[in-house]
C-alpha cells in the first residue's frame, strides 16, 4: 500500500500550513538546534521556535493512512517514497533489490531501496507509521516525473507485479507532479513543493 513521501524543502513552515489547512496533523518534529538535535513536537507551535535558528531534519505528518514527511534542505528535492509490506514481501523484495543491483539500506524503522530515477523506495512494515491503514483517507496514486524512462518497469521488477497506484511520466526533473487521495476536504490544491493534491 502506498502511504508516503518525502521532500526537502526551503520552505519548512510553509509546507506544514499547507497540509494543516487540509486536516493533516502534525506528528513530531525533530531539527538540529545549538549542535543538538530536539524535539519541537506539538502542542509547541511555530510562534515559540520561529526564530530560533533550528534546521528541521523532520517534520511528520499523519491523517488516516497518509504520512508525509518534509525536512530542511537549500533547495526543493524529492527524496521518495512509501509502501506498506508484510514481512515476508519486505524480505522477497529486498532480494530482488539485491539482484537487480540496486542500493538497499535496512534499518530497524525502514528499509530504503535506491534507484537510478533519484529518488528512493521506503518499505515500511511498522503499523504505527500512520494512524489507520484501513482509512479511507489514504493515497490513491502519485504521478512521479523522471528525467528519463523505465520507472513503471523497474517497479514491475521490483515489485513483481504492476503498481498503478504509481503513474510515470517524463519531464525535466524529478519530482511527485500530483498526489490523488480520498477521503479529504481540500482548502489548498498545490503544496509550496510544487506538488498538486486532487480528490477520487
Amino acid at each position: 500500500m502506498l502511504f508516503h513521501y518525502h521532500f526537502w524543502t526551503p520552505f519548512v513552515e510553509e509546507t506544514e500550513e499547507f497540509y494543516k489547512a487540509n486536516g493533516v496533523y502534525v506528528y513530531q518534529r525533530i531539527g538540529k538546534y545549538q549542535g543538538d538535535f530536539q524535539t519541537f513536537n506539538p502542542p509547541q507551535d511555530w510562534e515559540e521556535f520561529r526564530n530560533k535558528k533550528i534546521i528541521f531534519r523532520i517534520i511528520e505528518m499523519k491523517k488516516g493512512a497518509i504520512n508525509i514527511t518534509f525536512g530542511y534542505g537549500k533547495k526543493i528535492m524529492f527524496d521518495h517514497i512509501g509502501f506498506f509490506v508484510s514481512d515476508e514481501d519486505n524480505q522477497k523484495i529486498l532480494n530482488k533489490a539485491r539482484k537487480m543491483n540496486l542500493n538497499v539500506q535496512v534499518n530497524e524503522r525502514r528499509t530504503f531501496i535506491g534507484t537510478p530515477f533519484g529518488f528512493r523506495i521506503e518499505l515500511q512494515t511498522h503499523h504505527d507509521a500512520v494512524e489507520s491503514e484501513n482509512s479511507l483517507t489514504k493515497i490513491n496514486k502519485l504521478e512521479i516525473s523522471t528525467k528519463s524512462d523505465g520507472l513503471s518497469k523497474l517497479l514491475m521488477n521490483l515489485f513483481e507485479e504492476d503498481i498503478p497506484q504509481i503513474i510515470s511520466t517524463v519531464g525535466n526533473k524529478t519530482t511527485i507532479l500530483r498526489a490523488i487521495i480520498s477521503n479529504i476536504k481540500l482548502k489548498k490544491t498545490v503544496d509550496p513543493n510544487g506538488v498538486k493534491l486532487y480528490i477520487e
